[in-house]
């Protein structure tokens, strides 16, 4: 696997609690500054979906 680039969103801050973004073969990964040794697998497409439903509101009703 080769090394991944790892990048925070300008949004984030200084703060933990962080998701860090890398771009790897045709996938995405993520990671959250937390618990850096959980890695995410996902394909831009998904991303990109899950994106937009966050924006639309999809998930608001999961919080509190």
């Amino acid at each position: 696997m080769s090394t991944l680039h790892w990048q925070k969103s300008s949004f984030s801050g200084d703060g933990n609690g962080c998701v860090h973004l890398a771009a790897d073969d045709g996938s995405i990964k993520l990671v959250e500054s937390d618990d850096p040794d959980v890695i995410l697998t996902t394909t831009p497409e998904k991303l990109h979906a899950f994106i937009l439903g966050v924006k639309a509101g999809e998930f608001d009703h999961f919080t509190v």
